[in-house]
């Protein structure tokens, strides 16, 4: 499998309408992919809270018919990243979608857990309540986003329903680099699954993002990374099936003890 990492930067000055049609020409270069992978909010910016609302989309909006199309046309599965969906009932999601390459909605992700603590993204968008993963041919995709890196609990549900790559779609700040790097790494080793951790780069209202994309294998090894946050393509070749290798070589995973709790 060849996954592409499309490492987008978020220049306030560029229009939502801009990006769009320029994320959409980066995806149709990757046809020699079989798994494209946008970061979190990168219409918006995952820290531009006041664009939030005004930019928000229903579900199958703007940003959906025009990752659709590129979908379609270039023939890959595509992680199109998150948007700001807004629910008939006016509440405001953090949402990932993913198309088949035929350019229908495989999968979409609503983040469950939602950065900000008393502000931002925490009291503007509601809480996503399901784990989601996507059947692709040869293997099962998990679906998570940027602040879920930081709860296991979610991943162990993941791989519990066969999850055995974990996509991280996200807006994480430069300023936490070190725990971006180590908790993807973690996500990989403790699960025994490969991760694909694809960020923003340039800054979101001010905010330096950490850019950084990486592929990790299911020992932990980094694959392919961007050493710097400025746009990047990262594309990394990687056999899926080594997941079930690394869990019979070292299957850690049939120890668990899921049943304690405090």
């Amino acid at each position: 499998m060849r996954a592409s990492l499309l490492q987008i930067g978020a220049d306030d000055a560029e229009s939502v309408a801009s990006r769009r049609t320029r994320v959409a020409s980066l995806v149709r270069e990757q046809s020699d992919a079989d798994l494209v992978v946008l970061p979190e909010l990168w219409t918006t910016g995952a820290f531009a809270y006041e664009s939030f609302a005004a930019e928000s989309e229903p579900l199958k909006g703007p940003t959906y018919e025009v990752m659709a199309r590129a979908a379609a046309d270039t023939g890959v599965w595509l992680h199109a990243g998150s948007v700001p969906e807004r629910d008939p009932d006016g509440t405001l999601y953090n949402t990932s979608l993913v198309f088949a390459p035929d350019g229908s909605l495989a999968a979409s992700y609503r983040k469950i857990h939602r950065f900000g603590f008393d502000r931002g993204e925490a009291v503007l968008m509601g809480a996503g309540s399901e784990l989601v993963t996507v059947r692709l041919p040869g293997t099962t995709v998990g679906l998570s986003t940027c602040y879920d890196l930081r709860f296991p609990e979610l991943f162990r549900g993941l791989v519990d329903a066969g999850a055995e790559v974990l996509v991280v779609s996200a807006g994480w700040p430069e300023r936490r680099l070190g725990h971006w790097t180590l908790l993807a790494r973690a996500r990989a080793v403790e699960n025994q699954a490969f991760v694909l951790a694809c960020g923003t780069s340039g800054g979101h209202a001010g905010v330096a993002q950490a850019g950084h994309s990486m592929v990790i294998d299911p020992w932990g090894e980094v694959l392919g990374e961007v050493t710097g946050a400025g746009d990047a393509v990262l594309s990394v070749e990687f056999d899926p099936a080594r997941v079930g290798v690394v869990r019979e070589e070292f299957p850690a995973l049939k120890d668990r003890r899921p049943h304690f709790r405090a």
